[in-house]
C-alpha cells in the first residue's frame, strides 16, 4: 500500500487527527489527505519563503516538497549569490541572507578558514550573501520550524490526473503516494511548474522569436560571437577530424547557423553548482565514472589541442575554503543541448536526464585532472581541487539538485519583457523587483559556415538597474486557473526570465505570492481580482521593495538603423580575440558595447568594412561609453586603397558629438570603394571599447 511521510510540524488530517511529529516521521496510509488554506508544491526557497509567510499571516499551509532536501538551489550549491542591486531585496528574502550573517559571526562556524581570511565576510555588515549549501539548508529549516509550517517531503504529484478543478479553481491535488490535499489556494514554487501545468494554466517551452515581443535579445542569437563561453579557437566537429562524412561528435547539432533571433523550443543549459576545495583536509578527489566514454569529450580535447588553454571553471569562493563552482568558456559543466526534453518529460525521464548530467560532468572532472590528453598545467591546476567532504555527504558529496536554469514558463495576462528589464515599460503593480544581467546561457552547439563548432545562445546584458516585476506575471491569465500563484515559473519571455531566475527574486516573489494567496481568501474573490493597492500596503508593511530607487531612467536602444549616417554597430564588425558583451555604462548604440576586459594585450581585434554606395566626401566618427578606466591611448587605423593613418582615441573622455560619435577622420571615396576602420588592444593601457562607426556624407 503507498505511503505519505510527514515530517515537521502538527500536521491536521482531514478526520481531524493531530499528529504530534516532534518524535520523528508519522506514516499516513495512501487514501487519507490532508487540508490547509495554502498548499504550497516545491520545496525551493520560493516555496519555503512562501511557507514562512503564510504561516506569520495567521493561516495553515502546507508545504509539499518532492525531494526530502529542501532549499533548492539554494542550498543545492548555488551559494554565490546573483543578487544585481542588494538594496532591493527586502522582506523574508533580505531576513535569510541576514541569517547568514549571523550564522558567520558565531565564532564556530569557521571551522576551515579563519573568518578575517575571508574576503566577503566582516562583523556588523546587514547580511552575507555567500554561503555554505548545508548553512542555507540549516536556516531554511530553522524558519520553518519556528514558523511551525506543516511538511510533506519526498512527494511528488501525480501528473497525469491528480489535479481536480471545479469551475477554474483547484479543489485538490493527488500526490503520487496516493494521499489527498485539498485547500483553498495553491502556490506552484516549483522549478519546473508541474503543479500550473496539470491545472491546465498556459505556458510556452524555449525561445521566443524577437518579433513575439519586440525583443532584441531573444531567439536566435548567433550573432553574439563575442562572449566568454565560446569557442576562441578552430575546432573540428566531426567524429573523424576533417571527414564531414564520419558525422558530427555528441553535442553538435546539424541544423545550421538559423536566422537571426527566430524563436525555437531550445532551452538554456543546465549543470551542477559543485562545491569543491583545495582543502586536503576536506577534499575527495574527483573519480572516474565506471561508463566513462571517451568521445562525450572530444570536443574538450580538441579545444586544448587547438591552442584554447582556458582552464574552464569558474569556482566562486565560499566561506570554509568551499567554491560554488559553474560553467566557464567554449566546453565546461554545462551540457550544452541535452535538456530540451526535460520541462515536459516526465519523472522516470527526467531522472534519466539528471543521471546522464552528473555522468558527464563527473567525467569531465576527472578528465580535467587525470586524462592523458589535457595539458598538463591544467591537470595540475585541476588536480588541487575536490569535492567538499562535508557537503552533500548523504549523496556522495554531489549536489542534490541538478540547477534547473529555465523549463516551463507561464503565459498570462502580463508577460515580462526585455522592455521591463531596461524599464520602457512600467506595469504600475509591482510585486518585487529584479536588477540583474539579462542572462541565458549557451542553448546549442552547430557547424559555422567556417565548417567549426561553435556555441550558441549566451546572452549577458545589464538592464542597467533595477526594474518592477508585475504581479499579473505571477497569477494565471483571466478564464484560467483563479486560485493558483506562480512565483517560479512565472510569466516572462525567455531573455526576461534569465534576469529574474536569481534565488533572492524567487524568494521576494514567494512571499508576494503567498501574501496574494492569504489576502484573496480573506477578501473571497480569485487571485486575479485581488486589488493591488492593497496587496501593495501589506507587501510594504512586510519590508518588501516594490518601488524603482531613486534616479531610475528607461534604458533606451538607440538603434543604429535610428542615427543620422550609416552606423555600424559593434556586432558587424570582424573580431578576433576576446570581447565581453556588457551594458553597464548606459550611452551607447544598440544594446551594448563589447570590451577587453583590459586583458590578453595584444590578442583581441576588431576591422569595420564600409563600401561607399556613392563617390564623395565619409567622415568617418567612433562612438564608445567613457569611463575613467578606458584606454587614453587607442589606436583606431583608417584605410581606403590610397590612405592609410592612425588616430589616438582618448576613451577616458566623452565623444564631442552629443556624448556620442567623435569625428576621425574625412576621407574620400569611389563608388564602390571599400574602407576599413580597424582597433586593437596592443599596448593599451586600460579598457578598450567597442561600440559602433559611423559614415557620414560631407560636403
Amino acid at each position: 500500500m503507498r505511503q505519505a511521510v510527514l515530517w515537521i510540524g502538527r500536521v491536521v488530517l482531514a478526520t481531524g487527527l493531530c499528529c504530534d511529529l516532534s518524535a520523528g516521521p508519522v506514516v499516513v496510509e495512501a487514501g487519507q489527505s490532508l487540508q490547509a488554506d495554502v498548499v504550497i508544491y516545491g520545496g525551493t526557497s520560493a516555496g519555503i519563503i512562501a511557507a514562512v509567510q503564510t504561516a506569520r499571516m495567521g493561516r495553515t499551509v502546507l508545504l509539499i516538497s518532492p525531494e526530502s532536501h529542501l532549499g533548492g538551489m539554494s542550498s543545492s550549491g548555488l551559494g554565490f549569490t546573483d543578487t544585481g542591486n542588494k538594496d532591493v531585496i527586502g522582506g523574508l528574502a533580505r531576513e535569510f541572507y541576514r541569517r547568514v550573517q549571523q550564522h558567520y559571526e558565531q565564532s564556530d562556524s569557521w571551522h576551515l578558514q579563519q573568518a578575517e581570511d575571508y574576503g566577503r565576510f566582516s562583523t556588523g555588515q546587514d547580511a552575507m550573501w555567500v554561503f555554505e549549501p548545508h548553512v542555507a539548508e540549516q536556516i531554511f529549516e530553522q524558519m520553518l520550524a519556528e514558523a511551525d509550517v506543516e511538511l510533506l517531503r519526498g512527494q511528488r504529484l501525480e501528473r497525469s490526473q491528480g489535479v481536480v478543478l471545479n469551475e477554474n479553481r483547484i479543489t485538490q491535488i493527488e500526490l503520487e503516494s496516493g494521499l489527498i490535499v485539498s485547500g483553498t489556494v495553491f502556490i506552484d514554487a516549483g522549478y519546473e511548474g508541474d503543479l500550473m501545468a496539470a491545472a491546465g494554466v498556459s505556458f510556452a517551452v524555449g525561445r521566443e522569436a524577437n518579433s513575439t515581443y519586440a525583443e532584441t535579445l531573444n531567439g536566435n542569437q548567433p550573432g553574439q560571437n563575442t562572449h566568454n563561453h565560446r569557442f576562441v579557437t578552430n575546432v573540428d566537429p566531426f567524429r573523424v577530424a576533417g571527414d564531414a562524412d564520419s558525422g558530427l561528435l555528441p553535442g553538435v547539432e546539424a541544423a545550421g547557423i538559423g536566422a537571426e533571433g527566430s524563436g525555437d523550443g531550445r532551452i538554456q543549459a543546465y549543470c551542477f553548482r559543485l562545491c569543491m576545495t583545495r582543502n586536503p583536509l576536506n577534499r575527495i578527489a574527483f573519480a572516474k565514472p565506471e561508463n566513462f566514454q571517451e568521445q562525450d569529450y572530444e570536443l574538450l580535447f580538441r579545444t586544448f589541442e587547438s591552442g584554447d588553454l582556458r582552464v574552464p571553471m569558474s569556482p566562486a569562493l565560499l566561506p570554509n575554503h568551499k567554491t560554488d563552482t559553474n560553467n566557464n568558456y567554449a566546453v565546461s559543466t554545462d551540457y550544452i543541448g541535452q535538456n530540451y526534453r526535460y520541462p515536459e518529460a516526465d519523472y522516470e525521464e527526467r531522472e534519466a536526464i539528471i543521471q546522464r548530467h552528473r555522468t558527464y560532468q563527473q567525467g569531465l572532472m576527472w578528465a580535467l585532472t587525470s586524462h592523458p590528453r589535457v595539458p598538463a598545467e591544467v591537470r595540475d591546476e585541476m588536480s588541487q581541487w575536490g569535492l567538499a567532504a562535508d557537503e552533500f555527504s548523504d549523496n556522495e558529496h554531489w549536489p542534490r539538485e541538478l540547477y534547473i536554469r529555465e523549463s516551463r514558463r507561464m503565459v498570462s495576462d502580463y508577460v515580462v519583457t526585455e522592455s521591463d528589464c531596461r524599464r520602457l515599460r512600467i506595469s504600475g503593480d509591482s510585486v518585487g523587483l529584479g536588477s540583474y544581467n539579462m542572462d541565458s546561457h549557451n542553448v546549442r552547439r552547430f557547424v559555422s559556415e567556417s565548417g567549426y563548432v561553435q556555441n550558441e545562445g549566451d546572452v549577458q546584458v545589464s538592464p542597467g538597474g533595477a526594474y518592477q516585476i508585475s504581479y499579473r506575471s505571477i497569477v494565471p491569465a483571466r478564464g484560467e486557473c483563479e486560485n493558483l500563484l506562480v512565483p517560479v515559473c512565472l510569466s516572462a519571455s525567455h531573455i526576461a526570465y534569465g534576469s529574474i531566475r536569481m534565488e533572492p527574486v524567487f524568494m521576494i516573489l514567494g512571499q508576494s505570492s503567498a501574501t496574494a494567496a492569504v489576502m484573496s481568501i480573506e477578501a473571497g474573490c480569485a487571485v486575479q481580482n485581488l486589488p493591488w493597492s492593497s496587496l501593495q500596503q501589506r507587501l510594504l508593511k512586510d519590508g518588501q521593495v516594490l518601488q524603482l530607487p531613486a534616479g531610475s531612467t528607461p534604458q533606451v536602444i538607440l538603434r543604429p538603423e535610428d542615427l543620422p549616417g550609416v552606423v555600424l554597430d559593434d556586432s558587424q564588425a570582424v573580431l578576433r580575440g576576446s570581447w565581453s558583451s556588457s551594458s553597464s555604462n548606459r550611452r551607447f548604440v544598440g544594446t551594448g558595447y563589447r570590451h577587453d576586459f583590459n586583458s590578453n594585450k595584444g590578442s583581441s581585434a576588431a576591422e569595420w568594412l564600409f563600401t561607399a554606395p556613392r563617390a564623395g566626401k565619409w567622415e568617418v566618427s567612433l562612438s564608445w561609453s567613457a569611463h575613467a578606466n578606458r584606454a587614453e591611448n587607442l589606436a583606431v587605423r583608417i584605410r581606403t586603397k590610397s590612405v592609410s593613418e592612425t588616430v589616438l582615441v582618448d576613451q577616458t573622455q566623452a565623444p564631442t558629438e552629443d556624448a556620442l560619435f567623435e569625428p576621425l577622420a574625412v576621407v574620400i571615396l569611389e563608388a564602390g570603394q571599400q574602407l576599413s576602420v580597424s582597433l586593437s588592444n596592443s599596448d593599451t593601457n586600460g579598457y578598450v571599447i567597442l561600440d559602433a562607426l559611423r559614415l557620414r556624407e560631407v560636403e
